[in-house]
């Protein structure tokens, strides 16, 4: 059994937005990237009072998702949503992969793009599914089976998670895309999943549409790829639809209404985005 701590054993409490049971392995080894990290363990309000096993959701950004006081620029309250989606059935484990700062781009790129990443999404999902899924799935009571398996994250996040969907050995049966990042490295990500197999499961997406008015760069070039994030959603969209899932069954879309590319905005549609995943 690893050396699971209470996530504030050692924190003064008051600091933090915390709700419900979070468990935090400290420094966890990735041989795939060579680098360590903490990992949060979201526990549902059931599971110290019941035998059941509970479908789990790897989510990027760790630092973002539970804890206000450890956040970028907000969390997207996580813990307060599930404690909330448990009192009407829907109970998951959430396990929480923080970034590494510096290295998220890399970690989050599938492909390389010159200038900014060298592309270790590859990486980055064998770690998830090769080091992290083993372990969760040995100290916590899982479903392991990839339909009750999901990977979750917005922007760069959303684009590695679509990636991991489809990528061999298709360890996750459930994908939670939220503001993708579908321009990143010209956009290949789209021939890649046109010539992906088919793979069973469920495909939450979406984006706001003024996520463009969200980002400053001084670069003209990347500007222009940014406003594009409605566009190319709506693209991706399609060729899902295409390919054979089926709005409202196995792929929900979602278009928020002058939504941003922020926390905030991916905290609002969370909720929906969690109970459509976990449904039966």
């Amino acid at each position: 059994m690893a050396q699971w701590q209470d996530y504030l054993a050692d924190k003064a409490e008051g600091a933090h937005t915390v709700v419900g049971t979070l468990k935090v392995l400290p420094g966890l080894w990735s041989p795939q990237l060579h680098n360590r990290r903490d990992l949060l363990v979201y526990l549902p309000p059931s599971y110290s009072r019941s035998s059941k096993r509970y479908p789990v959701i790897y989510m990027h950004d760790g630092q973002n998702l539970f804890d206000q006081f450890t956040s970028f620029a907000g969390e997207w309250q996580v813990d307060e949503t599930m404690e909330a989606l448990s009192q009407r059935g829907y109970e998951a484990i959430i396990a929480g992969l923080p970034n590494q700062g510096e290295q998220r781009l890399d970690e989050y790129s599938p492909f390389p793009q010159p200038r900014y990443s060298i592309g270790q999404g590859a990486k980055y999902v064998e770690f998830i599914w090769q080091t992290v899924k083993p372990l969760i799935d040995r100290d916590f009571r899982t479903l392991p089976e990839r339909a009750h398996t999901g990977i979750f994250g917005s922007s760069m996040g959303g684009l590695i998670s679509l990636y991991a969907f489809f990528s061999p050995p298709h360890a996750f049966g459930l994908a939670g895309v939220m503001s993708p990042s579908l321009w990143f490295a010209q956009g290949r990500i789209f021939s890649y999943v046109e010539q992906a197999s088919f793979v069973p499961g469920k495909i939450y997406l979406d984006t706001g549409t003024h996520e463009q008015t969200s980002f400053y760069t001084p670069r003209t070039q990347l500007r222009t790829k940014l406003s594009r994030y409605y566009s190319t959603v709506h693209g991706l969209y399609d060729l899902l639809y295409h390919k054979g899932y089926r709005p409202g069954q196995d792929l929900l879309y979602v278009e928020e209404e002058s939504g941003l590319h922020n926390e905030a905005a991916w905290a609002r549609r969370l909720p929906a985005a969690l109970e459509f995943l976990l449904s039966r």
